[in-house]
């Protein structure tokens, strides 16, 4: 989150620099560069960035006045948004992203208890409300979606969003947030391998990784994997840290049946056929279960330290304590800790993730060994 801030603030500098601090500095406004500092253009694009909504896809984002009243709730939106253009194509075409402005056919509508008449909630379809908007006018509808009691607060959701997101889009966090993940980057992975190999060997593993068309999710500059609420590493770092553990003999002939194959979707799959027994066909998609050998198991175990490190050397205990004592006013402290104490029990539900599947596996080999 720390990262991703700076490189935030990195970015929104350039372009104060390369766009507001020309126009400061212009001699026919006389502008007052205290108005228009850093830090007041840090304030404003937090404002827009915050509040303004994606309408579609040919007007882009725009703010919404009463759209931005609603606060977030996940899963549980009271109020949805839509926009409506006169083009058939527009019309037709789904949106599925709550935090957008999505569009609604007149079907939709009536599941969703609006006015199934082709009318705006606002603006009546005839000529003179129209031509308010000139040629191409655009509709904005705010469509109740369930019963609201009088008097209860009405929620918008803005997505499927974790706290993280929460907090770096919108500067809130949710407790118990089902969308929650934890993200554990590919440097950090790399920096476990070379406890135990060279580098030279790390780096290897990580070409023939990538050679097999894997790679872990990308933001900016950084390149890293998901776990999930419940604590489920991604396919992806799982077959990472099962090419980081083959024997060399095993890996050899991974490498030999990725330069002989037309297709590389299957070559991990042969291996684990071999490995585990079983029938395997190129076209399905791999098992974690198979991934989750007893060598993989510990470094998952390991990565959730080496992740958990990060939050200093207090204890989730004295996380839960310190939320327990801070207050809603010290608003920057109470979702900072939201966010930890989210972020540690998914990297301890990892923990039993890891710890399960090696039990697993120790019973899965013990019935092979008894077939043989």
């Amino acid at each position: 989150m720390r990262q991703t801030v700076k490189e935030d603030q990195a970015l929104l500098y350039e372009d104060w620099k390369e766009n507001i601090l020309p126009i400061v500095y212009s001699a026919p406004l006389k502008l007052s560069p205290s108005s228009f500092s850093v830090e007041e253009y840090f304030a404003a694009k937090s404002l827009i960035t915050s509040r303004s909504f994606e309408i579609d896809e040919y007007h882009g984002s725009g703010m919404v006045p009463l759209a931005d009243l609603f606060n977030h709730k996940t899963g549980a939106e009271d109020v949805h948004f839509t926009s409506h253009q006169e083009s058939d194509d527009d019309a037709d075409s789904d949106n599925t992203d709550n935090s957008k402005l999505s569009k609604i056919s007149g079907e939709n509508k009536k599941a969703l208890g609006a006015a199934s008449t082709g009318e705006n909630l606002f603006f009546h379809g005839d000529s003179e409300s129209l031509s308010v908007f000139g040629d191409d006018p655009v509709m904005l509808e705010m469509i109740m979606v369930r019963d609201v009691i009088s008097g209860v607060e009405v929620f918008n959701t803005y997505g499927s969003l974790g706290n993280a997101a929460l907090l770096h889009r919108y500067g809130f966090t949710e407790p118990n947030n089902p969308f929650d993940i934890v993200n554990i980057d590919l440097e950090l992975v790399l920096k476990w391998g070379c406890s135990l190999f060279s580098n030279r060997y790390c780096r290897a593993r990580l070409s023939l990784w990538r050679r097999l068309d894997y790679s872990g999710c990308v933001s900016e500059n950084s390149e890293y994997f998901e776990i999930t609420f419940d604590g489920e590493p991604q396919t992806e770092l799982l077959t990472l840290l099962y090419i980081m553990l083959l024997p060399e003999d095993a890996c050899h002939k991974l490498d030999i049946s990725i330069c002989m194959a037309d297709k590389v979707n299957g070559c991990v799959g042969i291996i684990l056929s071999e490995k585990h027994d079983i029938t395997w066909d190129r076209s399905s998609e791999i098992s974690k279960d198979l991934l989750l050998t007893e060598k993989v198991c510990s470094a998952l175990l390991a990565l959730a330290d080496i992740r958990e490190s990060c939050y200093g050397s207090k204890s989730i205990n004295d996380d839960v304590e310190a939320l327990k004592r801070c207050c809603m006013k010290e608003r920057k402290l109470y979702h900072s800790l939201v966010l930890r104490i989210s972020e540690r029990t998914i990297l301890e539900k990892l923990r039993t993730y890891a710890t399960v599947g090696a039990q697993t596996f120790q019973t899965a080999k013990k019935k092979r060994m008894k077939r043989h």
